[in-house]
């Protein structure tokens, strides 16, 4: 099986740097089910094209199968495997991209922000739900789709098409971005995977979506098939997802496809007649984290009276819409280090299309917490929400500079994860995100923030958000700064 990644930025050859592969070079990666090979057949100033190749061994693959998948002796020889793009695919590319797709490049460090042009070829796919839904899927993330059924057999046409389609991808995109998507989506399409689903799966999906599975409008399909239709796992990926932004949390409740069993809903639909017959009172989904969160910090905005507020590390805007259409808050600015979330902010806000009255109370701009900048001054408030997590430890002293020492609003709002909380999310490992340098306990955030207080002449206050466990406590934790 084959993909392909041609781009023609300017030079081309930085393709080689941000997949870490070097053109003038074939390169082989033993798989346990076969060997990857990674080799350029052009690589140019004005294009470059990388190959990914991965030759199956059908024996190998036999003998990796885990004890719990099914034993279908035939089909085990007689398959698809060598040549459809699928899980085994994506799992090559996670393994031999892995830097890649974790946007790093020690060489060239401002490439991997950057989007550029690329055309990705997958020569043959197998998409149940032919190329409708590879549109479906890759449209919204920003790619033209050109998606052809491959016929049964070309000599007889009336025989129709085959469950496989050319796929090419073009767009300008993070190569970072691109190789996540094929990550996730590859199996997605194919509607499995070669291996046993485990609860891991649920870490790799919510790394690999980052920054674009929670707005994906088929993100409901893309789990359930991801995570073979395990509901535990689909909803409690859901949930994390819910805990870094998405805001829809009926997405929590697993609507059913074309392909689920149409009995499990008329079973749900019988006992919910049956509880509601018996007088019990339906159960009220509780709301997502982040929109407690958020909620939270416009709930203390009003009570400490600030009316003009800048949102540091803005992200997507969902703040800076929320205090936009309170119209207590007469200027609201949002700053975030990411040109890429900021235009994402200025889309879901509908920049081009706001009210001239409304445009006049905000500011979006560019800009880095760690370098002083007059643009963050004058303030009532500044808004730290779930940002201090994602700097790196040493240069958290810069940030104390820049917002508590030259900035100096009346009141800072610090929201942060409370690291005590992460045993109660279900088949978490490791940190909530695999961008947070660090997360704290109730008892270090405390420590840092009286020590910042006391340095820069503030009074600080804690509150909980969220359910307030007795045990480990709140899962997000807010300081409070007035001075």
């Amino acid at each position: 099986m084959l993909l392909t990644i041609s781009t023609t930025a300017t030079p081309a050859t930085d393709l080689g740097f941000l997949l870490h592969k070097h053109p003038d070079r074939v390169q082989e990666f033993g798989q346990s089910f076969g060997t990857a090979t990674v080799f350029y057949p052009e690589s140019g100033e004005g294009r470059c094209t990388a190959a990914l190749l991965l030759d199956v061994d059908p024996i190998a693959l036999v003998r990796s199968r885990g004890k719990n998948s099914p034993d279908f002796s035939l089909s085990q020889y007689v398959n698809d495997r060598p040549y459809a793009a699928s899980s085994l695919l994506a799992v090559a590319l996670g393994d031999v991209f892995r830097t890649a797709r974790a946007g790093r490049c020690k060489a060239r460090p401002d490439l991997p922000g950057r989007p550029m042009p690329l055309v990705i070829g997958l020569p043959a796919l197998p998409c149940r739900g032919g190329p409708e839904l590879a549109a479906r899927l890759f449209e919204p993330l920003g790619w033209a789709v050109e998606a052809l059924a491959v016929p049964l057999d070309e000599g007889f046409p009336e025989w129709g098409d085959s469950r496989y389609v050319r796929l090419t991808l073009s767009g300008t995109v993070r190569l970072a971005d691109a190789l996540n998507h094929l990550y996730v989506l590859l199996p997605v399409l194919d509607d499995g995977k070669h291996y046993w689903i485990a609860p891991d799966e649920v870490d790799k999906l919510v790394r690999a979506g980052e920054g674009w599975l929670y707005g994906h409008p088929e993100r409901g399909l893309i789990m359930r098939r991801y995570l073979g239709r395990r509901w535990a796992l689909a909803r409690t990926a859901l949930a994390r997802l819910a805990e870094l932004g998405d805001e829809t949390e009926e997405q929590l409740e697993p609507a059913v496809d074309e392909d689920a069993a149409a009995g499990e809903t008329a079973a749900d639909e019988a006992a919910a007649a049956e509880a509601e017959a018996q007088g019990d009172v339906p159960e009220v989904k509780p709301k997502a984290l982040n929109v407690r969160r958020r909620e939270a910090v416009l709930e203390t905005l009003e009570e400490i009276g600030a009316t003009s507020v800048i949102d540091l590390g803005c992200g997507q805007g969902e703040l800076v819409g929320a205090m936009l259409a309170r119209p207590r808050f007469a200027r609201v600015a949002g700053m975030d280090v990411s040109a890429m979330a900021l235009t994402i902010a200025a889309r879901k806000l509908k920049l081009d299309r706001m009210p001239d009255s409304k445009r006049a109370r905000l500011t979006l701009f560019q800009g880095a917490l760690t370098y002083t900048d007059k643009r963050l001054s004058g303030y009532d408030a500044a808004v730290l929400m779930e940002v201090i997590e994602h700097v790196d430890p040493p240069r958290l002293a810069a940030l104390e500079r820049v917002v508590f020492g030259h900035a100096r609003p009346q009141h800072v709002l610090v929201t942060t994860p409370n690291i005590e909380y992460n045993p109660r999310y279900e088949f978490l490992t490791g940190l909530r995100h695999r961008d947070h340098r660090f997360e704290w306990t109730r008892a270090e955030f405390a420590a840092w923030a009286s020590r910042v207080a006391d340095d820069y002449g503030y009074q600080v206050t804690f509150k909980p958000v969220g359910d307030d466990d007795p045990e480990v406590g709140p899962p997000t934790q807010m300081g409070v700064f007035t001075r």
